[in-house]
């Protein structure tokens, strides 16, 4: 009797397990999703920082856009030139031409140029700051420095100056937008790195009230909307506003009379190497 219960149920136990074999080759059968082989291969060469610079949310998704043709690998901004060609030769493709975007800052108000109306005391966090009646500066709008944007830059293209402002190395930004959200003011933006004209300012009020909190401020003269090609630039509360669909038509002469300071022409990084070191963003 006992040897038959044993035997009995090791059968159906065996039994059992035939019968999910079949449900599950049945099912991978059914569900299967043909790979394309290519696709590790890809992934493999790729930086792996999931920056989401490219527009895909993580490197593998990038690896699956390329393999389908939907992005050229001169789409990644976190690999070199060289980089961008081997993916490129080994899917045999066009490695394209890259878009480079740089993260800008909206401001220019370092501790030398910005009036200071409180000793900020709180968690040295710009996050903090910003619900501390706007830290210590006397521009609510201002940056802070307390370089929560340093921290959140995963790639080092972040280094604050001795005036407080965070400088962004263009040739180590690959415009994840870390900067964007971890900025409580607002300030980061990300655009092409040859866009050169940029305000950097985003106070609110005008004339002598705003020249009172920073020195660099936009005061609201309108001298660039003057001076720039029709409706590239227009005033918005007093602030000088850039069309960046109308950029083509930028041109030096819509910063040469400001008289602040507000409006920039740029080449390459924002506030120069110099700054750093000198506390001066002249």
């Amino acid at each position: 009797m006992e040897i038959g219960a044993v035997l009995g149920a090791a059968a159906i136990l065996g039994g059992i397990g035939i019968v999910f074999a079949v449900l599950i080759a049945v099912a991978h059968r059914t569900f299967w999703v043909w790979e394309d082989p290519r696709l590790d291969e890809v992934a493999a060469m790729l930086p792996g920082s999931n920056c989401g610079a490219c527009g895909e949310p993580g490197c593998r998704a990038f690896a699956e856009a390329l393999v389908e043709g939907r992005l050229q690998p001169a789409a990644c901004t976190s690999m070199g030139e060289a980089e961008v060609e081997a993916v490129a030769d080994y899917l045999g493709v066009e490695a394209g031409e890259a878009n480079h975007q740089v993260a800008r800052l909206l401001c220019a108000g370092g501790s030398h140029v910005a009036a200071q109306q409180a000793e900020y005391r709180g968690l040295p966090t710009c996050a903090a700051a910003a619900v501390v009646a706007k830290g210590g500066k006397g521009c609510p709008w201002g940056c802070f420095g307390l370089d929560d944007c340093e921290v959140a830059c995963t790639f080092d293209a972040i280094v604050m100056s001795r005036v407080g402002l965070p400088v962004v190395i263009p040739e180590l930004c690959t415009a994840c937008g870390d900067c964007v959200e971890a900025c409580p003011q607002g300030l980061f933006t990300l655009m092409p790195s040859d866009h050169s004209l940029l305000v950097q300012c985003r106070n609110l009020v005008h004339g002598d009230e705003a020249e009172e909190m920073c020195t660099v401020a936009c005061n609201g003269c309108a001298r660039c909307v003057q001076d720039a090609a029709p409706e590239l630039i227009r005033m918005e509360h007093g602030l000088a506003v850039i069309d960046y669909s109308r950029i083509d038509l930028a041109e030096p002469s819509a910063t040469e009379r400001c008289p602040t300071g507000a409006i920039i022409w740029l080449e390459g990084m924002q506030f120069p190497a110099e700054s750093r070191l000198t506390g001066s963003l002249t």
